[in-house]
């Protein structure tokens, strides 16, 4: 007879009475688990206490079981965190297309992009209960609620005038510090008084934009490019010069300098070095180096919108474009919308040999931020909570995108391709080039999903096969069967040249 062990998550397991060495036997159990779908992909596996007292074994036994599996590829461990099941390494897709370098640049137009967007809203807004699988936000779930709620009313009690007294024009003295400190982390090297807070990371953007260019001025973006930077684009009044981005290495150095001997009156570079918003790419150290260089030498602005650096799986964040800046060529924005606080809206700025001219525009678009967030916001990130709370958010972030992963290589159509991000929360996927991501956006929508169709990354409509999908809330299984359900619209689309 075979004896029943129950598993951390409810179901039984056999535990087999053959020959072998117990912790192969115990490995051998858990292998089965997790191949006929007891075990998910994300999974926690038993802590080795825990699987010490559930099956009556020594902590040498435990280890060795564990180390089977690890060998197998079937689990890893993460640091403080424990065992996971891992994503199988056969769920994988191709990578998507590299970009196409030897074409020409396309004509520098005015962006004309905010009509699709608004348009993609209120078509959202007819189906509120749709699972948003488009977005950019990670779920409230993974942010510390009550640690800021906390830290807000130890402010108050600490400073009762927060709400009815103006702060400083720069952003709160402490937080501005403390932002100091850790930018030493990306490589940035700056004082307090080179920071200037933002609503946002998306003031910072129209800061930097308004400080150098003027209406009808050309600026380079990526491409594809995230929809909002293309907004604010438009709602200057400027052109956008589209550059070709790889889905691996970002944007490409050697196109950007192409488009210089074409287009000498480029006045600025917007670039997302780090997971960029859709690709997912992280820019390597030497085309950092190198796009600071070029600009720097062309004599035009290097716009760094940087809000995804602390997202970056690795142990070391990625440095910002700003750490190889010797003379002022990089303005900086970033923020922790992404990262921490989405709904405190707190961003900064350093405008490198632009700075005095952005304080004085931030001064007369909005004045000072209200000061309650950011000094909640120092409290938080002068301890040791900031630094466990990023390594919870990467974890099931990481969780997230293995498994979502899985479930579009075993759902989604032969001729789809994708390549896996490094980090954050977005997927970049190439579907069959009969699939308009227009059509796949409405009927997916139709059906309670929502994603967003690759045409709004571009001002010039490319990627009409490509969607952004985005990892969910943490309701892995209602995950599951919406990318499930995306599968199967996605196979028949491109079996019948679908078109709703």
């Amino acid at each position: 007879m075979s004896q029943v062990i129950v598993s951390h998550q409810g179901q039984s397991l056999d535990r087999p009475t053959d020959t072998q060495p117990l912790y192969r036997q115990l490995a051998d159990q858990y292998r089965r688990a997790i191949g006929n779908g007891v075990l998910r992909p994300g999974d926690r596996m038993p802590s080795m206490r825990a699987f010490m007292q559930r099956h009556g074994v020594s902590l040498a036994t435990a280890t060795e079981s564990y180390r089977v599996l690890e060998r197998a590829a079937l689990i890893d461990a993460r640091p403080r965190a424990g065992y996971f099941v891992r994503a199988p390494q056969t769920a994988a897709l191709p990578a998507a297309s590299e970009p196409d370098l030897a074409m020409l640049p396309g004509a520098a137009q005015f962006v004309g992009i905010h009509s699709a967007i608004s348009s993609i809203v209120a078509t959202f807004q007819r189906y509120p209960d749709a699972l948003n699988l488009g977005g950019a936000t990670a779920s409230s779930d993974l942010f510390p609620t009550d640690a800021l709620q906390k830290a807000a009313l130890r402010a108050l009690r600490k400073r009762p005038t927060l709400l009815t007294a103006a702060g400083p024009d720069q952003g709160d003295p402490g937080l501005r510090a403390i932002i100091a400190r850790r930018a030493l982390e990306a490589g940035i090297q700056i004082a307090s008084d080179d920071i200037i807070m933002t609503h946002g990371g998306i003031e910072a953007v129209n800061l930097a934009l308004r400080a150098v260019t003027q209406p009808g001025d050309t600026v380079a973006v990526e491409s594809p490019c995230f929809f909002g930077l293309l907004q604010v684009l438009e709602s200057l009044g400027l052109r956008a010069l589209e550059i070709p981005a790889s889905p691996t290495t970002g944007l490409s150095v050697e196109a950007l300098t192409f488009a210089l001997q074409t287009h000498p009156d480029l006045k600025a570079v917007m670039v997302v070095p780090n997971l960029q918003n859709p690709l997912g790419s992280v820019m390597p150290d030497a085309h950092k180096a190198s796009l600071v260089e070029l600009c720097a030498g062309a004599g035009i602005a290097l716009i760094e919108d940087d809000p995804y650096r602390e997202l970056v799986d690795a142990a070391q964040p990625p440095r910002s474009l700003k750490a190889w800046d010797t003379d002022g060529t990089v303005i900086h924005c970033t923020s922790f919308n992404k990262s921490l606080a989405p709904g405190m809206r707190v961003g900064w700025i350093n405008g490198g040999r632009w700075h005095p001219r952005i304080g004085m525009l931030k001064f007369a678009q909005s004045r000072h931020n209200e000061q309650l967030s950011q000094v909640v916001l120092a409290g938080f990130l002068e301890t040791s909570a900031y630094e466990r709370h990023l390594r919870r958010l990467r974890e099931s972030l990481r969780i997230q995108r293995e498994r979502m992963a899985a479930a579009v290589a075993a759902s989604f159509p032969d001729g789809t391709r994708f390549t896996p991000p490094r980090g954050g929360m977005f997927f970049w996927i190439e579907l069959p080039r009969e699939v308009s991501s227009a059509a796949f956006f409405e009927a997916a929508l139709a059906d309670g999903i929502r994603v967003m169709p690759g045409t709004v990354f571009s001002n010039g409509g490319r990627f009409d096969h490509f969607i952004r999908l985005s990892c969910p809330d943490t309701d892995l299984e209602r995950a599951d069967e919406a990318i499930r359900r995306l599968g199967r619209l996605a196979t028949r689309m491109a079996a019948h040249a679908f078109v709703p």
